[in-house]
Order: structure tokens, then C-alpha cells, then sequence
């Protein structure tokens, strides 16, 4: 039995509970972390309840700490591994490429968002000056253009970001990410969606809008809800759910926008497990609407599509690209025309629906989770210089080695 391919995955700062526990069903994986975020953002927790027996390795400081520390837990532990698994084209994969280079082990980078564009959405908000904007877009296009050379593999999530990784990396392609459950994410009927609401004490005869998008800089939740303000003034009874660890800040933000009426049809709540009960919150929806300022992809619709949710979203990015004929599409910024989409769906729910069926297909076809694991695995096992895995093989991996006593955790 070949033995498994040891990968490194080093995190710059947030990732998802579905990536690590999909690398763990394909490869020994490993995980370098910060140590802040890895505890604020609860993946410590949720690695634990999966019961995953793996080595992760805490990397303490701020900024500038956390890059140097993390430079020198990487010379010193690189030769370990087959191939490190960089998360994004930053400062973190800079640190990940140069100790691969420097100990020969190539170095994949993976980036799931479009750096540039959302750094850019920080000015356009105001939130930082013209200096800092410039100075920040020299770094980011330095950053990117440099680790594009270094890495062995740039893998992109999803056409929109290929064509941007192209730019600066001259070997990239394709990846999904952690694709799309759509045995957890399928459709139901009318009464198990009745049961759902009632299970999820949402209202049973109103029009639901799910928001399951993080509140950030390049996200647009302000025209979600005027688009939503005016749906309802003109008959529809909408009311909009946001789900998310910013939910407080989602609620604020409708309260601070003055609009009608708010605390009657805004619902905030904390962000749900994403493998265990956010596709009910899809399911139990009339509609999910996301509005970005930018967008690399946007999993967020692929997996309300999965479920047969119909979607009304921004035409910007990667949302463009993969929802076009799929989706309800508005241009950037524009609540009005949101509005109309969200109004459409709930006057032809029959039409609406049977789009989002034909969306389910496609996600089916192209972004399953198993299609995005085994893509992942034969470019780790290409730039690691191994050929196909054996047909019928298994190899041992952090998700086969928790279910086994005899093999202790490691945590460091």
C-alpha cells in the first residue's frame, strides 16, 4: 500500500472547517495556524467535534510576528512534508514559498477570493485613505506576482479567479474548493419545508430572503435590505435572515440604514455549522440573495441552487460568470433592480423554481464535493511527482486514523 502524501496546509488567517476535513479524506494533512484566529473563529472547536486526529500547529504574534515566526517554524519543518498547501497568494504563502524553495518542497497556493479587487472595496468604502490604498495595491500585486513564480501550482477557485491568477502565476488552473455537499444540500418539498420553519421558528407564510453571507468590506448586505424595503412596500411580505458570526453587526447596520419598520423583518442569528444544519436555513428559504462589491466565486448560491432555491444576486466576478441563466442577476449596487428579481421569483415560484432545479444539475455535474477533493489530490500527488493513486487503494489519512485508537493526536 503506497503510504499517504504528506501536505502541509499553512493558514494565513481563516478557513473552513470543509476544506480541512476534505484535505483529511485525501492526504496526511497537517495544519500551521495562527493562533488567534484559529481559536476566535471556532475551527479549533469544530475539528475536535469531527474528530479529527491531526497535527496542528499553533504559530503565535500579530503581523509581522506571526510572518517571521511563521518563516522559521516553516525552514524548520518543511522537509516533513511532500508538499505545502499554501492558503491564498500573500504574506503567508510568501513565507510558505520561500522556506519550499529553500528546502526543496514545492508549494501549491490556493486562493478562494480576488485580493486585489477586495482590498480595493476598503477605499471604496472609505475605510482607508488614497496613501494607504496605493501603498496596499503595490504590496498585493508584489505579493501575488512573486508567489505566482515561486509556487509549483497556483490553483484558483472557480474560471473567474483562474483568469485572474493567470496574471501573475504562469502554471494555474481550476479548483473547487470544498465544492458542494448535494447529498447535504438537496431539494425538499413543500411540506418538509413547512416543517423545517417550524423546527426553525421562521415565519411560515412570509417570503424568506436568506443573507448566509459574511458581513465584510466587498460583501453589499445595504442592498440586499433596501432592495428587500422595497419589495415590501410594494405588496410583498419579505422578511431577510442573515446568518453569520457578524450578525449583530448586520442588525445594527439595518437599524442605523432608517429604514421602515427593520425589527419587523430583519432576523439576524449566529452562524450555523455549515455541516450540520445550514442547509436546512437554505431549504426552509423562498430565495437566498447575495450582493458583493466583488466576488470570486460565491459558494453561498451554488449550494442554495443545490437545495433548488431560486437566487438573486450581483453580475460582478465570479457570481457572473457561474450564475448567468442560473440565477436572478442585478448589476452592482442597484436595490431597485434586486428588487424586481426578488419580486419576480415570488410571483413565477413555479419558473423560479425549475431555474434553480436546473442550477442543481449543473452543481451536480461541476462543483460536487467529491469532484473538488479528487481535482485537489491529483495536483498535490502531480507537483509531489507521483503518479495516479493505485484504483481500489487506500491510503491512510487523518480521517482514517481518527477512527483508530492506537493512533495518538498530535497538537503542538
Amino acid at each position: 500500500m503506497r503510504p499517504a502524501l504528506r501536505v502541509l496546509f499553512f493558514v494565513e488567517g481563516f478557513t473552513d472547517i470543509r476544506f480541512v476535513v476534505g484535505l483529511s479524506e485525501i492526504c496526511d494533512v497537517s495544519l500551521a495556524v495562527p493562533a488567534r484566529p484559529y481559536a476566535e473563529s471556532g475551527l479549533r472547536e469544530r475539528i475536535a467535534e469531527a474528530g479529527l486526529r491531526l497535527a496542528v500547529h499553533e504559530i503565535g504574534g500579530g503581523r509581522l510576528a506571526f510572518q517571521a515566526a511563521s518563516l522559521r517554524w516553516l525552514l524548520g519543518a518543511a522537509r516533513g512534508f511532500d508538499v505545502i498547501l499554501a492558503q491564498e497568494v500573500l504574506r503567508g504563502a510568501l513565507s510558505a514559498n520561500l522556506a519550499g524553495r529553500l528546502r526543496g518542497v514545492p508549494v501549491v497556493t490556493f486562493t478562494a477570493l480576488p485580493s486585489l479587487e477586495y482590498f480595493r472595496c476598503r477605499r471604496e468604502r472609505g475605510r482607508i485613505g488614497p496613501l494607504q490604498a496605493a501603498a496596499g495595491s503595490l504590496a498585493i500585486r508584489f505579493l501575488m506576482r512573486a508567489n505566482g513564480l515561486m509556487a509549483a501550482r497556483c490553483v484558483a477557485l472557480g474560471e473567474y479567479l483562474r483568469g485572474v491568477a493567470a496574471r501573475y502565476c504562469p502554471r494555474c488552473e481550476v479548483g473547487l474548493y470544498y465544492g458542494v455537499d448535494t447529498d447535504l444540500f438537496r431539494p425538499v418539498d413543500a411540506s418538509e419545508r413547512a416543517a423545517l420553519r417550524a423546527k426553525l421558528a421562521l415565519p411560515a407564510n412570509r417570503f424568506v430572503v436568506l443573507l448566509s453571507s459574511r458581513i465584510s468590506h466587498e460583501k453589499d448586505p445595504e442592498t440586499v435590505l433596501r432592495a428587500a424595503a422595497i419589495a415590501r412596500s410594494r405588496g410583498l411580505d419579505a422578511v431577510v435572515l442573515n446568518l453569520g458570526g457578524g450578525h449583530r453587526v448586520f442588525l445594527d447596520l439595518a437599524r442605523g440604514m432608517t429604514l421602515p419598520g427593520v425589527d419587523e423583518w430583519v432576523i439576524a442569528r449566529p452562524a450555523v455549522h455549515p455541516m450540520h444544519g445550514l442547509a436546512d436555513y437554505y431549504r426552509a428559504a423562498d430565495a437566498l440573495a447575495q450582493a458583493s462589491l466583488a466576488e470570486g466565486l460565491g459558494l453561498a448560491p451554488l449550494e442554495a441552487l443545490a437545495c433548488g432555491v431560486p437566487v438573486a444576486a450581483t453580475a460582478v466576478g465570479g457570481m457572473a460568470l457561474t450564475l448567468a441563466g442560473r440565477g436572478r442577476l442585478s448589476p452592482r449596487r442597484d436595490a431597485p433592480a434586486m428588487a424586481e428579481q426578488l419580486l419576480w421569483i415570488a410571483a413565477h415560484p413555479d419558473e423560479a423554481r425549475a431555474q434553480a432545479l436546473a442550477g442543481r444539475e449543473y452543481v451536480v455535474r461541476e462543483w460536487s464535493r467529491a469532484k473538488a477533493f479528487g481535482d485537489l489530490r491529483r495536483v498535490l500527488e502531480e507537483v509531489a511527482g507521483r503518479g495516479p493513486a493505485p484504483v481500489g487503494g487506500v491510503e491512510r489519512t487523518a480521517a482514517s486514523r481518527a477512527k483508530d485508537p492506537a493512533v495518538p493526536g498530535a497538537a503542538s
